[in-house]
């Protein structure tokens, strides 16, 4: 059973509220505990209203001097209550929850793809040298390109119809660039057959990756152990299982059993 007394939860007064494109949401938050407490690679529970008995889990996508912020997809009820909320308004947001990413001084790749392009800003912001490269569907769907732009050596834009930039995904935008060795590091955040993919890569050259995995949540702190995944264990089995929420969303992507 989780310790709940170590999780925090925190009101937080929304300052932006903009709409990216689509069904896509940006929102920055002020709360002085959150933007102290929070690291890149977690992320919050937030409350959408009494309606609803859970909690949405969203990534952090930036931590700034008052708060953070986050984006989001409009995928059901609960996100489409939240992305009618107004500049002014508060939040019910518990965390910063989980596991996240470890940047590195070494030369590093980050991948995205879909809302897994967002987890991975702050860490751009704090990785010393990177290469970026985020896939979407489509190119009006685009987003965060000048910022990323801003915090890397260089950025791959792919489409999935290639309507803009690479015709693929993000990974295949820079597979052969990663198989000649140029990075000592990768981290991504994305689309499951992505990230076994991969895996399947950094196992082969022997590089260091984390991947922050995407599950179903329930109460976001590992006692409800809905979001488990298998990770290589020397038991009997060869495996055990850990929670996403508590356990990561970040693994080392060596551990990992797709």
């Amino acid at each position: 059973m989780a310790d709940l007394k170590k999780y925090q939860v925190t009101e937080a007064r929304i300052i932006k509220m903009e709409n990216l494109c689509g069904t896509i949401y940006d929102v920055t938050v002020e709360n002085e505990y959150l933007a102290q407490a929070s690291r890149c690679g977690q992320f919050v529970h937030i409350d959408c209203g009494e309606q609803f008995v859970l909690r949405r889990p969203i990534s952090i996508c930036e931590v700034t001097d008052s708060g953070i912020r986050f984006i989001f997809d409009v995928r059901g009820k609960g996100t489409k209550v939240l992305s009618e909320k107004q500049v002014g308004d508060t939040l019910d947001i518990l965390g910063p929850l989980g596991n996240g990413f470890t940047p590195s001084d070494k030369k590093s790749l980050l991948l995205g793809g879909g809302i897994g392009v967002y987890p991975l800003f702050e860490l751009a912001k704090q990785t010393k040298t990177c290469d970026v490269a985020l896939g979407f569907r489509s190119k009006d769907l685009v987003t965060l390109e000048d910022e990323f732009k801003k915090q890397c050596d260089n950025l791959y834009i792919a489409t999935d119809d290639g309507s803009y930039g690479f015709h693929g995904n993000a990974l295949q935008a820079v597979k052969e660039k990663l198989e000649s060795g140029a990075y000592e590091a990768v981290y991504a955040c994305g689309p499951l057959p992505m990230l076994k993919a991969l895996k399947t890569i950094t196992d082969n050259l022997g590089i260091f990756c984390e991947i922050s995995m995407e599950e179903r949540m329930g109460c976001g702190i590992g006692a409800c152990l809905c979001c488990n995944i298998k990770v290589e264990d020397d038991g009997e089995e060869g495996f055990k299982h850990l929670h996403v929420c508590k356990d990561g969303p970040v693994f080392n992507a060596k551990e990992v059993q797709f």
